[in-house]
């Protein structure tokens, strides 16, 4: 079936606003960023309810409302099943790491790796760490140009660039503070809208009860190939290193100001993704109803979106895909930013640098990273796509790099050699199983896992040296006690007063927006809809302006 998904002109006024809205939060923001630690992970004094909200959507992209409504479209409910995969990734990873990675009181994911191994390690994860999130963040700025060529009249070429410029722009600006603002910002319009198109598309196939009676096969938690046991828990075996070893993930852990705000972080944006995930892709699951014969079954979700959502409406849609996109590449360019900085320029070009030259550094370097992945972007259509270049540089890295970064803060004994030849045979051995046809992804995925666990313990690499002994006991010492209550970093009742106003600006303008794109609609479910979460974005905005000023007073 041929469908004209092309957005109107109410969905551009809708699109102007929220960019205006985001423009004005990165300008905002810009004056509070004095120093480098400020800049990258918010001198850790970001309340974990904001960076929870900041990791929840900087841990996924339009990637999953593309590869996952896909896998929907085709089996059903089974993408909830695998989508899953990050409840326990996010929930038993802060559990265990968050409080050590908070301890190490780093600016970098990987800055500890020097004390834990040695120099050389440190820099080897640092560099191949940077190819992999250039890499990744290719395909997701890739996903999104994809994204917006179906619904606008740009070419992929210009949908690229100009969306490359977009976040890498906001991001020079303000840093973690931008991203964590705009991430609070965006997780509101991408819950509502997400919410709005939920109960349009299951009236548009009887309800719950109806997807029952019509795709029965489709409404089970395991159809299909993925949701074999064994594909399964690769996967969640996967998800659980790919995860933890995630520079943006284990930032947010430093953003906060103890170890309790950094394990009550991580559980909550598990929560987050386990209440969520079904709201997101039952949509597509619809979706085999609603448009059965799609051809490109990983547009399932933005084509019953313009299909059933009003002009304005639509528009608010489009915005929110692109935001879940822009949050994700925020947290990725702020921590590549803080990586080069501190791991390459400061420690081998400039250990003295004063913290206005560390933070032009990394502004410059957030202009040469957003530079370089919106250029690769073009070219990953040449590799198949997104799905197949994420799956074949995930397969290549995630576990080499992984298991000595996670591992290595907590267990002692694996020693700086045991960590150089995990990463550089577990990436050999990656690519040979990748390139063999007759392998199939959970078998080579299995393969390459035992084959790096037994690299890094295996007891042939020599007992380490008195100094190095010293330096590790040192560091598990640190990580073994709490944060001394005095050294806790506490955020200033200015930084609290901006972050007030700037929330509640954000609800209102959001909920004007709702409720403006509703009005010509408002005999349509979908503008009914939208003006209740208008009406509830405003609610919202009185709620924070009460609690605010009661704790003022207090």
């Amino acid at each position: 079936m041929a469908m004209e998904l092309q957005l109107q002109e109410l969905d551009y006024w809708a699109i102007g606003v929220y960019i205006l809205l985001m423009a004005g939060i990165g300008l905002s923001f810009g004056w509070f960023i004095k120093d480098v630690g400020a800049y990258f992970k918010g001198n850790g004094t970001i309340p974990w309810v904001m960076a929870t909200v900041t990791n929840f959507m900087g841990l996924f992209s339009t990637f999953v409302f593309v590869a996952y409504a896909g896998i929907a479209y085709e089996y059903g409910l089974v993408s909830v099943t695998v989508f899953w995969s990050t409840v326990p990734a996010c929930i038993i990873g802060s559990l265990w790491l968050g409080g050590r990675w908070r301890r190490t009181g780093c600016v970098t994911p990987i800055e500890y790796l020097e004390q834990r191994y040695s120099f050389s390690v440190r820099e080897i994860m640092t560099w191949v760490g940077l190819l992999v999130r250039l890499l990744d963040n290719m395909v997701r700025l890739y996903a999104i140009g994809v994204f917006i060529t179906v619904v606008t009249p740009l070419s992929l070429e210009w949908a690229i660039i100009i969306s490359g410029v977009i976040v890498t722009l906001f991001n020079i600006i303000g840093g973690i503070w931008t991203v964590t603002i705009m991430s609070t910002v965006q997780f509101v319009i991408l819950i509502l809208i997400t919410c709005v198109l939920l109960p349009v598309s299951l009236r548009e196939v009887g309800g719950i009860g109806g997807l029952y009676q019509q795709i029965p096969e489709k409404m089970t938690w395991f159809n299909g190939p993925k949701g074999a046991f064994f594909w399964l828990a690769i996967y969640y075996v996967m998800t659980m290193i790919k995860y933890n070893e995630n520079w943006t993930f284990i930032q947010k852990f430093f953003c906060v100001k103890d170890e309790k705000a950094a394990k009550k972080m991580g559980v909550l944006t598990g929560i987050l993704f386990l209440v969520f995930t079904p709201i997101f892709l039952i949509p597509a699951v619809a979706s085999s109803l609603i448009v059965p014969e799609l051809e490109n079954p990983e547009m399932s979700y933005i084509s019953v979106a313009i299909r059933l959502l009003p002009a304005g409406i639509m528009g608010i849609m489009f915005s929110s895909m692109f935001a879940a996109t822009m949050s994700s590449l925020n947290a990725e360019y702020n921590v590549m930013s803080s990586v080069f900085t501190k791991d390459v320029y400061q420690r081998l070009f400039n250990t003295e640098a004063a913290e206005k030259r560390l933070l032009v550094v990394a502004r410059w370097s957030t202009l040469v990273i957003g530079a370089l992945i919106t250029v690769g972007a073009i070219y990953i259509e040449g590799f198949g796509g997104a799905f197949e270049a994420n799956k074949l540089f995930t397969g290549i890295f995630c576990i080499p790099i992984g298991i000595p970064l996670v591992l290595g803060i907590v267990s002692r004994k694996p020693n700086a050699k045991a960590a150089i030849i995990t990463i550089s045979a577990g990436i050999v051995v990656g690519i040979v199983l990748n390139a063999l046809p007759e392998v199939d992804w959970e078998m080579a995925t299995l393969i390459e896992l035992i084959v790096c666990l037994v690299l890094y313990y295996l007891p042939v690499y020599g007992q380490m040296d008195m100094k190095d002994k010293v330096k590790v006991d040192e560091l598990f010492d640190a990580l073994s006690v709490n944060i001394d209550p005095k050294k806790v970093p506490s955020i200033s009742s200015q930084y609290v007063k901006a972050l007030m106003i700037l929330l509640l600006v954000s609800l209102v303008v959001s909920g004007g927006l709702f409720i403006g794109m509703s009005i010509p609609n408002l005999r349509s479910m979908g503008g009914d809809l939208s003006l209740c979460a208008g009406i509830l974005s405003l609610l919202l905005a009185v709620a924070l302006c009460v609690v605010y000023k009661l704790k003022i007073k207090k």
